[in-house]
């Protein structure tokens, strides 16, 4: 019996002692799930912290959201495989483009010579925002080179003319790298001296088809608004951002190696349609420079419109509201010039000496006819 209970003593103890190994080994696991339960939500609070930080740097001013969506089929970027005559090329080549292994080159630095390229895809994006890479540069010195770029959204594509390389009347929106001032070397200026410019200058105008660039004044009569842009010769990278939503245009420039926008133009009220294309132009006359495009990147943005926004009619022609109140270039009556003077006084004594010839004929008749009535 004795011994009996030594044995069930001893069994009492052990189930005692289990029973604290195991309390403890429990209290143990629990206090080490709280402490990684502690180490989670930090964690989780720091990654939660970062998402919205990266959230709130997404979202961009004037309530439009930059989703960072590439639209590769109206994007122009290295190796640049998307171009060329193949049926599967993107964009197509024109005049003297060429293309090297680091930039689209629209003009040589050479006279009398253009180019341009052109996307063969029409851009039905109803917000977008184009960023492009570019490079001019040239032997010529200050004022002795030209005559600069454009890039186009346009009805037409692939047209030859006198607006840096492209037509004039065109139908869409132009936006003007210009590096030879025209109009400041024209005798017979017709405009104030307060509406001369300091060049290079960028601006921007929106053709209907019917509406002319005057290059010899550099567009001054049609031009919606720009600024001047050192953009020639520069050692470090230039860029600039065309933006159209809510018919608001933008366009601003990166050319001071401070990788930070800069406001050029800023104008609501531009309506442009759908289904245009997009392009780069260049021309070089008796000065001349070279025209690089290194990359044309076009963004879509998603834009929160009201309702009676987005039942609005479609646009059949380029327009831009009050355009009168902002052409602010004062056009003086053009008088005539001494030949014209004097062909105009010529002809007006021609003109009175037939007329008086004719009434006296006509006179020597009248009196005939009265004659043999009397007879």
């Amino acid at each position: 019996m004795a011994t009996a209970d030594k044995h069930h003593r001893r069994r009492r103890r052990m189930a005692a002692t289990m029973s604290k190994s195991n309390w403890f080994r429990l209290s143990s696991f629990q206090i080490f799930g709280f402490m990684f339960n502690q180490r989670n939500n930090h964690k989780l609070t720091c990654l939660f912290t970062i998402v919205l930080i990266l959230t709130w740097q997404c979202l961009a001013d004037d309530g439009y959201e930059m989703d960072d969506f590439l639209k590769r089929e109206h994007s122009l970027t290295k190796p640049y495989q998307g171009v060329g005559s193949s049926s599967s090329s993107h964009w197509d080549l024109m005049g003297n483009a060429i293309i090297t292994t680091e930039h689209v080159r629209l003009t040589p630095d050479l006279q009398s010579r253009q180019g341009a390229v052109w996307s063969r895809i029409p851009c039905y994006l109803r917000d977008w925002e184009l960023q492009v890479h570019f490079k001019i540069h040239g032997q010529g010195k200050k004022n002795l080179n030209g005559d600069g770029m454009a890039l186009w959204y346009t009805k037409e594509r692939m047209q030859t003319g006198p607006v840096f390389g492209n037509m004039n009347l065109f139908t869409g929106l132009g936006v003007f790298l210009d590096t030879y001032p025209n109009e400041n070397n024209n005798h017979e200026k017709k405009y104030s001296p307060s509406t001369q410019r300091v060049f290079p200058y960028v601006s921007g105008m929106v053709g209907n088809g019917t509406l002319a660039y005057e290059h010899d004044r550099d567009g001054q009569s049609t031009e919606l608004g720009g600024c001047t842009a050192l953009v020639r010769n520069i050692p470090h990278d230039t860029f600039l951002l065309i933006r159209y939503t809510k018919n608001r245009l933008t366009i601003q420039i990166d050319v001071d190696g401070k990788q930070q926008w800069r406001d050029c133009l800023d104008l609501p009220g531009v309506r442009l349609p759908q289904g245009y294309f997009f392009g780069a132009s260049s021309v070089t006359g008796d000065l001349s420079d070279n025209h690089d495009l290194i990359s044309m990147k076009l963004y879509q943005l998603t834009v929160e419109r009201p309702e009676e926004e987005e039942e609005e009619e479609e646009l059949t022609v380029p327009s831009v509201d009050n355009f009168e109140q902002l052409n602010k270039v004062e056009v003086q009556e053009e008088g005539m010039s001494g030949v014209q003077l004097f062909f105009t006084i010529v002809f007006s004594i021609i003109g009175v000496f037939v007329l008086g010839v004719v009434a006296v004929v006509m006179y020597g008749r009248w009196k005939e006819n009265s004659r043999k009535r009397f007879y």
